[in-house]
């Protein structure tokens, strides 16, 4: 073999050049250096399999016949576990049949002993071309593979975002038809407090008049005694349908919150006890004070806290929570109830609207008309049967519509 040559453009790859005979080593390792290759040798096919793992070369010459392990056996390990490294087999047995044999087993190309400089020169640049491409096709497809899962990852944003102002959007709509609806009864509520509280005096009057010129031991001073009590009910409902349509006239001053929901717990404390709820406040510290009208933030929790325990007769946990975030007052209260059915959620703030026998419906929908009274928002979650959670944003700052 001639041992001169130019330096190769793949000049700087490592090349491991496996056999067991020594000229063979040398002169094609001299050759190799003089062309700007990075030489490693072995002598058998453990050692070139060690060397492989080590030095992870572009190429390895590999003899056919060697000791210890045979280059075939050597050639399907190399492709299976190093498929970077490429294989250019070297073999003294010239058939047909070899040379299949090896193309099968992963070789990229073959020689036959003895073989020139030249004939070696143009298999290995033939073979690194092969191999740069494969690199570069290699890479496009991580690249196609990167994409995609970018792609995906965009979709899944983008579905998730589009869910969550889906979310929003019915939310909105739901509070600007709850708004319409509490504005309605408004109306209906000052003719129904004029038209129906004057029949009702009178009623309540000729009650009294009747109940007077009886003897006590009349039975039918139950009978009358029922009416008042009655009279009383419808009086106590109209109060109700006004106070969750109007807007509050009260003077807003800063109020602790944190006060508010401690007074509205004691009040509840016997039946708390007795229902046998836990009760968990998780209080951001140090709160800021709201703007409000601290009767109406205490009927907020009232309302809520009061209809979280008839949902836990059994016991329980209540959940308060209150933070401040973006300009907000959040405000969470959770129970560990039944939870509110799917068909009812979007009822629950009705007017009139109740699941309790003897409820009238307004509890929330004064709860709504508070919150939006300040520019907030309120909406409940709930799983069937693992409570509900209402969540509440009220403006620190801005202007509150009345």
């Amino acid at each position: 073999m001639m041992l001169t040559g130019r330096i190769s453009r793949f000049a700087g790859e490592k090349i491991l050049i496996a056999d067991d005979e020594k000229a063979i080593i040398s002169l094609t390792s001299i050759f190799l250096r003089d062309r700007g290759f990075e030489v490693l040798t072995a002598s058998d096919g453990e050692e070139c399999l060690r060397l492989v793992a080590q030095e992870s070369p572009a190429l390895v010459l590999l003899d056919y016949m060697m000791p210890v392990m045979d280059g075939m056996t050597a050639l399907t390990r190399i492709r299976e576990y190093h498929p970077l490294t490429y294989v250019i087999m070297f073999t003294g047995k010239g058939s047909e049949e070899v040379a299949v044999s090896l193309m099968k087993a992963g070789a990229s190309d073959y020689l036959q002993k003895p073989f020139t400089n030249m004939n070696l020169q143009e298999r290995i640049d033939n073979v690194l071309q092969l191999r740069q491409i494969g690199l570069e096709n290699r890479k496009l497809m991580e690249e196609k593979e990167q994409l995609r899962l970018e792609i995906e990852r965009w979709n899944r944003q983008l579905e998730n975002r589009v869910r969550q102002k889906t979310r929003e959007l019915e939310r909105a709509h739901l509070e600007i038809l709850q708004v319409e609806k509490l504005a309605a009864l408004g109306h209906i509520s000052a003719g129904l407090a004029h038209e129906i509280r004057n029949p009702l005096n009178s009623i309540n009057l000729f009650s009294q008049l009747l109940k007077n010129s009886l003897p006590e031991d009349t039975e039918n001073l139950n009978y009358l005694e029922s009416i008042s009590q009655e009279v009383e009910r419808i009086d106590n409902i109209l109060v109700q349908m006004l106070a969750a349509s109007r807007g509050s006239d009260s003077q807003r001053i800063p109020v602790n919150t944190v006060a508010c929901l401690d007074r509205v717990l004691e009040q509840y404390a016997v039946q708390i006890q007795s229902q046998g709820v836990r009760i968990s406040r998780q209080i951001e510290c140090p709160l800021p004070d709201l703007e409000a009208d601290g009767t109406e933030i205490e009927q907020i929790f009232s309302n809520l806290i009061g209809n979280a325990l008839f949902e836990m007769v059994s016991g329980g946990r209540l959940t308060v929570r209150q933070f401040a975030e973006d300009g907000m007052l959040k405000i969470q209260i959770a129970d560990t109830g039944g939870g509110i059915p799917e068909e009812n959620i979007a009822r629950i703030f009705d007017p009139f609207f109740t699941t309790k026998e003897k409820g009238t419906g307004f509890g929330l929908s004064v709860v709504l008309r508070i919150v939006k009274g300040y520019g907030g928002h309120i909406h409940a979650e709930s799983l069937p049967g693992k409570g509900a959670t209402f969540h509440i944003a009220l403006p620190l700052f801005g202007t509150f519509s009345q």
